[in-house]
């Protein structure tokens, strides 16, 4: 696998019960970004930054968190940053209590 392969993830935590397009709705507006691939298994948004954003949601039965991942191909940091950019947009925009899964 080369360097141009690997993908990092930063995960901002969401202690709301919401769907995942509903989430990727949020998002979306939030930083006024589209929605790609919307009817497929693996829809994103793709961050001014280069970063993408994609939701996980609880399994069937399993309470609230969900997982709003930030991946990049250019290492952790972008990744952090990217999702600290999008936590203070998402705090901006919506009343959801989100914090980082992760530190620098």
């Amino acid at each position: 696998m080369s360097d141009a392969a690997v993908e990092y993830c930063a995960t901002l935590v969401v202690r709301e019960a919401v769907t995942k397009l509903d989430a990727l709705v949020v998002v979306a507006l939030a930083v006024d970004r589209p929605i790609h691939g919307a009817g497929t298994a693996h829809p994103f948004i793709e961050l001014e930054s280069g970063a993408r954003v994609e939701v996980e949601i609880p399994k069937f039965g399993e309470p609230p968190p969900l997982a709003v991942d930030v991946y990049s191909h250019l290492g952790f940091e972008h990744a952090a940053m990217s999702a600290l950019a999008l936590l203070g947009r998402l705090e901006e925009s919506t009343a959801w209590m989100v914090k980082p899964d992760f530190t620098l």
